[in-house]
């Protein structure tokens, strides 16, 4: 079976909010072997419902709706829809009583508007909001599934997870199985090169994605299958157990896990307390990783000395050090890493500054050099990374880089 979703609303095509909910719609689906096939956003105008409805069924056999359920003006998605159909709007007294008590548990008045939220079209079947007061919908006609919920993310899961998802795994013939790895250190086309014999080999019915990001790639393994379930499942684990193997080095996970957990896990399980000293990332290291619950069991502190002064009063960086080398330079990373040791007590560290940009570069030191040292007191390693002219990607690069040394270094 084939899906498409439709998301209604002037806010997510001018930008200002990012439509979340399809991304989280097409995992979910996905997993119950549904394959979706498009995602199309459309105005807050029976217009353009009416042609985003047209273009989804012209397509698919399930049409996902959100948005446009609200009990304002210019939420029209149940007038679209009776429009679209041919049908009439029908008041629910049932959704209405359920809204007025959910009302008088809060202390609140209904008004006009959310008596209008209860006019839906009479071929639709009503879905239970338990989470807001904007209902879902099924409606099934000429062979073609049709729902509609809101577009407020919490709202809309719970439709999805209570009346949706359970309808349509029931009814899916096809089994999905995803194993993701996890890398970090080594971009795409070297790993894909190192797992070309693997990749080569693969049954037309498992696929391989490398999905890149900043200095992390995801490798995943798709099977898929109408045949039995458990069978497709040890076939795409066993050859995503020769990919961990051929690729050991860069691997630090499976299935989604962060770069901050899997640091995080092995601090744990070798007791090794970490921190960090950060120029041009701006605290960003330690951020991820007190992102991580249970942190404080291994992450003492970290300081961010952004200026020379904090370098050399905080971290013990030699004035001479910083003269002879500048601050974005291999020996002053290494002094800025010693001192972070000296000044938490912890086992092992890493140090950053660098030109983060779009300024402040010179010849010798283009915008985008960054400096990093990690190591404890007795074994240090370092690095020198030459990237962009984007602050923010050099920024978030770096983190990522810094993380992954930590991650090394502990094992």
């Amino acid at each position: 079976m084939k899906a498409s979703i439709v998301t209604i609303g002037d806010e997510i095509l001018i930008g200002q909010i990012i439509d979340t909910n399809s991304a989280w719609i097409g995992q979910q689906m996905n997993k119950i072997g549904i394959e979706l096939t498009e995602i199309i956003s459309v105005a807050d105008t029976i217009n353009a419902i009416r042609i985003g409805l047209d273009q989804a069924a012209s397509v698919s056999e399930i049409i996902i709706m959100t948005g446009g359920l609200g009990p304002t003006k210019d939420d029209l998605t149940c007038e679209a829809l009776a429009k679209y159909f041919g049908v009439d709007m029908v008041f629910h007294n049932k959704l209405w009583e359920r809204i007025q008590s959910m009302f008088a548990k809060r202390g609140r008045q209904t008004t006009d508007l959310h008596k209008e939220q209860c006019y839906l079209p009479s071929n639709a079947r009503l879905l239970e909001n338990n989470m807001g007061t904007a209902p879902g919908m099924y409606i099934d006609s000429n062979g073609k599934q049709f729902f509609s919920m809101p577009g407020v993310p919490y709202e809309m899961k719970y439709i999805m997870e209570t009346h949706i998802l359970p309808q349509l795994a029931e009814a899916s013939p096809v089994h999905i199985i995803h194993k993701t790895i996890m890398t970090a250190g080594q971009g795409e086309s070297i790993l894909a090169k190192e797992i070309e014999h693997i990749s080569s080999a693969l049954p037309l019915h498992i696929k391989l994605a490398f999905l890149p990001s900043l200095s992390k790639v995801r490798i995943r393994l798709t099977g898929k299958s109408t045949a039995d379930k458990t069978a497709l499942e040890t076939e795409v684990n066993d050859n995503a157990d020769l990919i961990s193997t051929t690729l050991s080095q860069y691997i630090y996970g499976e299935d989604e896990i962060s770069l901050e957990q899997a640091l995080g896990n092995l601090c744990l399980s070798t007791n090794k307390k970490i921190t960090t000293a950060e120029s041009c990332t701006g605290g960003l290291v330690a951020s991820k990783i007190v992102s991580v619950p249970g942190s404080s069991r291994y992450f003492v502190g970290g300081i961010v000395a952004y200026s020379n002064e904090l370098k050399e009063k905080l971290l013990q960086v030699q004035q001479s050090t910083l003269d002879n080398h500048g601050a974005v330079s291999e020996d002053v990373v290494k002094e800025m890493l010693t001192g972070v040791l000296t000044q938490t007590g912890a086992d092992i560290g890493v140090s950053i500054s660098g030109i983060a940009g779009p300024g402040g570069g010179s010849p010798d030191k283009p915008v985008g050099t960054i400096w990093l040292a990690c190591g404890s007191f007795d074994k240090q390693v370092t690095k020198k990374l030459l990237l962009s002219k984007d602050r923010t990607l050099n920024i978030q690069y770096t983190a990522n880089v810094a993380l992954d040394m930590l991650r090394r270094f502990v094992l």
